[in-house]
Order: structure tokens, then sequence, then C-alpha cells
């Protein structure tokens, strides 16, 4: 019973925080309840991978990814973009901590240090920092692939004008 609270807890907290980014850019008020659940239900997503075992980086990839494509669906509904929908949305999963902590290594190895504590400082700076950057780079990718997927005009349509001229020289 207490695990299903903390779960509750959690997607109330991820809701609210999209809610705030989403306020914060100014979206239409039409949106924002389609915003809270996006959110919610996306970092949610994300937490039951990481407890799965997935790591952070493959629960932020499948919780953008959901984002991602309920995003597309909504938007039909709430006549807006997808990405108006989907950005505030997966803002509260960025990794804010790995990259304080790597911030904060990076200044702490410009002190003097002995050889042992500098290496496993460095160690700690650089797992931060990759890790900040591949949960950043999972939730653009996640996001922006449903949308680069489900586009409505297919690539065999779009026309690419060439000079005759430049075809001729080749």
């Amino acid at each position: 019973m207490q695990e299903w609270l903390h779960i509750v807890d959690r997607w109330f907290w991820l809701g609210m925080g999209a809610i705030g980014f989403a306020v914060l850019f100014n979206v239409p008020k039409r949106t924002l309840l389609t915003i809270f659940l996006l959110g919610a239900f996306g970092g949610t997503l994300k937490f039951v991978v990481i407890g799965a075992g997935g790591g952070i980086i493959l629960g932020s990839f499948f919780g953008a990814v959901l984002v991602g494509f309920a995003s597309i669906v909504a938007a039909h509904q709430r006549h807006t973009p997808p990405f108006v929908l989907a950005i505030p949305a997966v803002i509260p999963m960025v990794p804010g901590a790995f990259a304080y902590r790597a911030m904060l290594g990076v200044i702490h190895l410009t002190e003097k240090i002995n050889h042992d504590t500098f290496l496993k400082l460095l160690e700690e700076t650089v797992d931060n920092g990759l890790k900040a950057f591949f949960v950043l780079a999972a939730l653009s990718l996640g996001v922006s692939a449903p949308m680069l997927i489900s586009r409505r005009e297919s690539a065999k349509n779009l026309v690419v004008r060439i000079k005759r001229d430049e075809l001729k020289s080749k």
C-alpha cells in the first residue's frame, strides 16, 4: 500500500513540475491538463523502468518516447503543435543532479589534492557528466523521434528542385 502511495505522490509531483514549466513557457490554458498528464505518465514510466533495472538512460528514453507519441495524439485534440505539449512534460526528467555534481567535480579538480583523490574525483566527475549527457540525448531523441516518424508528408513526396544545367554537367 505504501509503495502505491509513493508512486501516486511521485506521479502528482512530476505532473506539477510539467505544469510549472508550461506556465513558465506561457502555453495556452487549454493544454495544461494534457501537459500535466503527459509529464506525470512519462516520468512515472521512467521511474518504473529504473525500478525494473533498466537504468536512468533507458528509463528517460522510454518516458520521453511515451510523451512524444502521446503528445502527437493529444495535439490533434487540443489543436496545438505537439512540441508545445511535449517539451514542458519532459523537462522534469532532465538530470539536474548529475549535471550539478559534474560541475562541482570540475571545480574541485582545480584544487591541489593528492593523486589518488584526484583520480577518484575525476572518475566521479566524468561519470556524472556522461550520465547527464546521455540522459539529455535520450530525452531529446525520445521526444523528437516520434514526431519525425509520424510526419504528415512522406519523404517520397518532397520535391527537390535541381536545375537541368547542373544535371548535365555531372
